[in-house]
């Protein structure tokens, strides 16, 4: 399963969660999932043994934001995402919303035996 469909899986749950922008009415509170980077981070014999993958997951809240940042914060860290970064976006005034993002990554260990790589 690759990291969307797992953040999808975990974070769904809490709040309704879409990919790249919202789309349709959005709620006083969501979660949208951009993809950052796929990444080789270990070589053997010139082929890559670990893949990377990160996403920024940006909370959107109308009201106080920390409660649910601490509570996908948990989520996360308890799913084992390693988190690379929280930071507060700023308040969209246009909008309502305040923006908080959290990067997260995970890491799949390659297997140059298969055909699509991936460890089973």
């Amino acid at each position: 399963m690759n990291i969307l469909a797992k953040l999808n899986t975990l974070l769904s749950p809490v709040l309704p969660v879409e990919t790249g922008v919202f789309s349709g009415v959005p709620p006083d509170e969501y979660l949208v999932l951009t993809p950052l980077t796929d990444k080789f981070a270990l070589f053997g014999d010139n082929y890559p043994l670990i893949e990377v993958s990160e996403v920024r997951i940006s909370l959107f809240s109308k009201g106080n934001y920390l409660r649910r940042k601490r509570q996908i914060t948990a989520l996360l860290l308890g799913a084992e995402f390693t988190i690379t970064d929280r930071r507060y976006v700023g308040y969209e005034a246009d909008t309502g919303y305040h923006h908080y993002a959290i990067d997260v990554a995970t890491s799949m260990m390659l297997d140059p035996s298969l055909p699509d790589g991936e460890f089973n």
